[in-house]
């Protein structure tokens, strides 16, 4: 039976029911537990394995006007972040979903816009509570004592995010091979497990098991004070500084009084907090990041500047078609090249090559920006007959006596390279690579001391590197892909250059396997640039529901006429509106937290529907609320996984379950970009749409709900 029924004109807020239908296809991307699609090509019948928002879009129908502004804010999420798309693409549905039932109930535009902005404004501020210190591991890293001796980890999961020991998350006891400044060549998780160095300094000397359970929570303690977030909500729309309360009783929250917070210390902590469930790529990043540690050991000149993961200098190089344990970290520079030049490597690998740059393309008809010829220009010789392409053949000949002169058997080009150049260099012995990253130029140039040329006819002698090393990766008969290429190794003593061999037996895995590398390498790379992280599994977002609840509830006790500063410049009619729908549109933007905390919960595979999860979430929601302070009932919540008072029946070995962290700006960020893009659409909805006129609706004339 129907109980409700609700009245919609289709000709308003189009784009918001767009929104709200584009970002319902991401739901099983959030959590811990994805659910992958297949896409299949209608032409080629090939089919890709999508497990990310990003890769999802590029497959949809983006072809509206919505569509295309809803993939620019995950695109530009995506390329400065590589994380946080699931949560845009998430919450721009929740809001979506609530900015239309506020609109439903006869909430005016400006209001919307106003207290939605400025609600998560407050949560942006609130949630600093839950931030965690990083300290920098690599200060401790420069001591060689650090690498001697074990150090483990007890690691407790998120008391919001539960997840079953069964789902194949729980993380192994962490275990690596010690790198500092040894020399080991390839990090492959194959090998048998190791034991990993220390690369942090414990606070005290742990006696016995129950000693270490309380340092445990000592270390993870600190103080934290509250302070003024710096960042500030959208970039379209006007905002206030208006400050808001944080406690039930109206009063601003003593620093104080606050709980401590948790203090992450150790690169073992920090990395299996930041992987999410995916242990492997995180291990994969882990031993690239310790590579660069190592080399920076051996070639530090100022010991007094601090290492920094540089992750411009972390490539891939993908192998669909092997099995998975050959997933491995080299140093070096690793490409895939044709099989045809097989013999070529196999005369070149025992010896020390000389090696050329070239920062464009390697063909007769380049020129520099600047310098190209017209294309319809020819020049004729009335004394000599020039016989068709003569000219090319002239200019292969002109650079293989180049060659010769310098000896040079490997050159490295940023741009295209001609094939007749590649096939005559191959029957003389010598290797040209072409599409080299700009990065990987630079590396080879500081390491062999080579120099970066437009021109072959620019090189002489002090434009060659040298002592550069090719191999292959594996066997030579090891065909990679179907286009006939084998992966081959290029290195030289001292170069900052790390490559993670990324293999799949299936080939429809590969892009996703890619994805997730890079999603774990950016989130360790932003913790340590920030040197700071969140509590995960939905503390924050549970914070912000919370925070918001008890904002819409004060508001409805006391009014709370300091609002109407708001909205200085409208009419009185909306300022004196204020304080009604104030509570509404703050319920309304909560909801969209509850969605999301519901879906995340009910997406670890530990509930059989979302009315558990939510129940779930409702049930920790009061406790929140009768104790007086949400942000210190989280922190005491997370003090207490140890003990298994929120974990029972969940794993009878929590030491083994990483606690979950996040990063902190792409998280807020992602945040902003999703009610900055709802508001816009409601915006051009109310003012392209339905004309000016109706942006503020008369409630008179609203369609509301008609309850049968």
């Amino acid at each position: 039976m129907v109980m409700a029924y609700r009245v919609i004109n289709t000709r308003r807020h189009v784009g918001l029911q767009q929104l709200s239908s584009l970002a319902e296809t991401g739901r099983t991307f959030l959590g811990p537990v994805k659910a992958s699609k297949f896409v299949v090509d209608e032409q080629c019948h090939e089919s890709v394995l999508i497990s990310s928002t990003v890769r999802l879009l590029e497959s949809l129908d983006l072809s509206s006007a919505v569509g295309q502004l809803l993939n620019e804010a995950v695109q530009a999420q995506n390329s400065t972040y590589r994380t946080g798309t699931s949560t845009l693409l998430f919450l721009v549905g929740a809001w979506s979903h609530a900015v239309e039932e506020c609109l439903h109930i006869g909430v005016p535009i400006p209001i919307i816009v106003s207290v939605m902005a400025e609600g998560l404004n407050s949560c942006c501020e609130e949630v600093v509570s839950l931030q965690v210190p990083v300290h920098n591991i690599f200060d401790h890293m420069d001591n060689t004592k650090t690498f001697s001796g074990i150090e483990t980890f007890s690691i407790s999961l998120s008391p919001f995010l539960q997840v079953p020991a069964d789902t194949g998350l729980v993380q192994e006891k962490h275990d690596l091979k010690g790198v500092a400044c040894q020399s080991p060549s390839i990090y492959n998780l194959s090998e048998a497990p190791v034991k990993s160095p220390k690369f942090f300094k414990t606070q005290a000397k742990v006696e016995d098991d129950e000693g270490k359970s309380q340092v445990l929570k000592d270390r993870l303690l600190a103080h934290t004070c509250c302070r003024k977030s710096v960042l500030i909500h959208s970039r379209h729309f006007n905002r206030t500084d208006h400050q808001w309360t944080h406690k039930p009783d109206g009063s601003v929250e003593d620093g104080a009084s606050t709980p401590k917070a948790y203090r992450c210390e150790g690169l073992i902590e920090l990395a299996a907090g930041l992987s999410h469930g995916d242990h492997s790529s995180m291990k994969l990043v882990e031993a690239a990041l310790r590579l660069q540690f190592q080399n920076a050991c051996m070639q530090r000149d100022n010991p007094t500047v601090p290492f920094m993961f540089d992750i411009s200098r972390i490539f891939t190089c993908c192998l669909p078609g092997l099995p998975e344990t050959f997933s491995c970290i080299c140093p070096g520079y690793i490409t895939l090249v044709s099989v045809s030049t097989t013999t070529v490597i196999k005369a070149l690998q025992n010896q020390p090559v000389r090696l050329v740059l070239i920062e464009g393309d390697l063909t007769e008809n380049y020129r520099h920006v600047g310098f190209n010829k017209s294309a319809n220009i020819k020049t004729v010789l009335d004394s000599v007959k020039l016989q068709e392409d003569s000219s090319e053949e002239l200019w292969i000949n002109h650079v293989l006596q180049v060659l010769i002169q310098f000896d040079v058997n490997l050159l490295l080009v940023q741009g295209k390279v001609s094939e007749q150049l590649i096939e005559k260099c191959i029957h003389n012995k010598r290797l040209v690579i072409g599409s080299v990253n700009v990065k990987v130029m630079q590396a080879f140039a500081e390491a062999a001391g080579a120099v970066q040329v437009a021109y072959l006819t620019q090189v002489n002698e002090d434009c060659v590197g040298e002592g550069v090393s090719v191999t292959f990766w594996s066997s030579p008969v090891d065909i990679v892909d179907g286009s006939n290429r084998m992966a081959v190794v290029l290195k030289t003593e001292g170069i900052n250059l790390v490559t993670a061999v990324l293999t799949s037996p299936v080939t429809a895995q590969m892009q996703a396997k890619e994805d997730r590398f890079w999603t774990c390498a950016y989130r360790l790379y932003y913790a340590l640039k920030e040197e700071k992280v969140f509590l995960g599994g939905g503390a924050v977002e549970f914070l912000c529901l919370s925070h918001l609840q008890i904002l819409a509830e004060q508001s409805l006790k006391k009014g709370n006429h300091a609002w109407s500063g708001c909205l200085i410049n409208t009419s009185s009619w909306l300022a004196s509106s204020l304080p009604i729908y104030r509570p509404t549109v703050l319920k309304c933007l909560a909801s969209g937290w509850h969605k999301y905390l519901s879906t995340l919960v009910y997406n670890s595979a530990n509930y059989s529907s979302q009315l558990e999860a939510s129940s779930f979430i409702q049930h920790h929601l009061q406790n929140a609320r009768d104790s007086g302070s949400p942000s210190s009932y989280v922190l005491n919540e997370y003090s207490k996984l140890n003990s298994g008072i929120f974990n029972s029946g969940v794993s009878n070995k929590l030491e083994q379950i990483p606690r979950v962290y996040d990063i902190v700006t792409p998280k807020i960020e992602a945040w902003r970009r999703a009610l900055d893009l709802v508001l816009l659409v409601l915006q051009s909805d109310s003012e392209i749409i339905t004309g000016l006129g109706h942006t503020q609706i008369n409630p008179q004339e609203l369609e509301g709900f008609l309850f049968l």
